[in-house]
């Protein structure tokens, strides 16, 4: 491959980064798949992120730290949040170290149990163990604690 070609792939690359910038931060492993899929070789993929990442636009601590917040004021549960961090390529150190920093004042069983009386609120007409049912589902499928939302569950 000639250094024109190189340069033109180069460039088309970080075009690719700058669109998926433009809208949300995204981590190295998110900008790695995308380069990946457009069929860029290896070398241009791997110059691209050392290129983002010397401008501190692929920095998987910011990111993780902003998906938490983010994620958080939805609100999410941290086992959720754990997850989707882990699927985006993110280190277990700065995981860990990112939920722990983030969740210091976090409230979980008082989220859940606002969560669960808003989803109380929708459902008409239905036996309460059905309503129970479905609102445990749907604690658990946010990435609440098991406990938190059974010790909810009583409660209503």
């Amino acid at each position: 491959m000639s250094n024109k070609e190189k340069e033109e792939l180069f460039s088309e690359a970080r075009n690719t980064v700058f669109r998926l910038l433009k809208f949300r931060l995204r981590s190295e492993k998110e900008i790695y798949g995308k380069l990946k899929a457009k069929n860029l070789p290896a070398s241009v993929i791997k110059q691209t992120i050392e290129y983002f990442k010397a401008l501190d636009l692929i920095d998987d601590c910011h990111f993780a730290q902003a998906w938490t917040s983010s994620r958080l004021k939805k609100p999410f549960g941290i086992n959720r949040i754990r997850l989707e961090l882990k699927e985006n390529g993110i280190d277990q150190e700065i995981i860990d170290e990112t939920i722990k920093e983030k969740t210091d004042k976090y409230e979980e069983l008082e989220i859940v149990t606002q969560l669960a009386h808003h989803q109380v609120s929708k459902y008409k007409n239905i036996a309460p163990e059905k309503i129970k049912q479905r609102i445990y589902g749907y604690l658990l499928r946010r990435g609440f604690s098991q406990n938190v939302v059974t010790k909810v569950i009583k409660t209503i």
